[in-house]
């Protein structure tokens, strides 16, 4: 028996796991060396800039702008290099204090929690109300019964002066050719009210992350929207977007389709405002 020693200097062997690996930036710097790819060519496929991806294998996740935009660009730049990037998200979130939880939504009504009181029923108001079904019905007795006589001599009438026609052919009537609509709009929110913005995000190509705020920065969704899911944002200004897989993403802005061609595994940041669509 050692005297004098902690429990974990009488381990056979140390444990070198956490050490072992290598950290985000190196792996994804690693993996961009095997794959014979220089930071040009990740940064070119990615449309991520240069400087952040050197930032990025250097663990220097500053330039990124935020947790949520530096899982963002871990994915891409992962995917640019054939690894998968939820381990190095999850490495991630684990030394940066985790991923944060989702903003609650706020209750549509809150009149609803309150119970209203139990109160005696109202005699005076139901006696009222009898008092005028009945007079209705009455009055609309009297006029259905003045309408009936009334359109029985119309039709006696015109039986007598009308005469059918022995010689004339009934003619078939040409339809009128209906009135042009309007172009049908790509998505529901056509009608979407002029003075706010709304943007339909639907994940027609594949499934993708996406994170949407408001003018004042308040998170409306962070999450991943699975194939042929959509999801509808709102705001009196401004809504600003951040799409993880933007290839995937078919957008509808102020009830028009945007026609921008994304590239398949890149991650856009976006900005839209009242009027026609235009990204930030």
């Amino acid at each position: 028996m050692s005297i004098g020693n902690s429990p974990e200097d009488e381990r056979p062997f140390p444990d070198v796991t956490e050490e072992a690996r290598p950290s985000v930036g190196r792996a994804l710097k690693q993996a961009r060396i095997a794959a014979g790819l220089t930071v040009d060519d990740v940064s070119s496929a990615t449309r991520v800039r240069i400087a952040i991806v050197h930032a990025i294998e250097a663990d220097d996740f500053a330039p990124c702008g935020g947790d949520v935009y530096a899982r963002g660009h871990i994915r891409t730049l992962a995917r640019a290099v054939h690894l998968d990037p939820a381990p190095l998200i999850a490495q991630y979130d684990a030394e940066h204090g985790g991923r944060p939880a989702p903003t609650p939504a706020a209750p549509l009504f809150e009149a609803e929690r309150i119970r209203p009181e139990r109160r005696g029923p109202n005699w005076t108001a139901a006696m009222v109300a009898a008092i005028v079904a009945v007079i209705g019905f009455v009055g609309f007795t009297a006029f259905k019964g003045g309408t009936g006589d009334s359109d029985a001599k119309s039709q006696v009438a015109e039986g007598a002066t009308t005469t059918p026609s022995k010689s004339a052919s009934p003619t078939p009537k040409k339809d009128k050719p209906a009135a042009p609509t309007s172009e049908a709009s790509d998505s529901a929110i056509a009608a979407a009210p002029q003075d706010k913005v709304t943007v339909q995000v639907s994940a027609a190509g594949g499934r993708s992350w996406i994170s949407a705020k408001d003018h004042n920065g308040r998170m409306l969704f962070d999450g991943l929207l699975k194939k042929g899911e959509s999801k509808t944002f709102q705001d009196s200004s401004k809504i600003n977007l951040i799409l993880g897989d933007a290839g995937a993403i078919q957008l509808y802005v102020n009830g028009k389709k945007i026609e921008d061609n994304f590239q398949k595994g890149a991650v856009e940041r976006l900005t839209y405002t009242k009027g026609d669509p235009e990204a930030g």
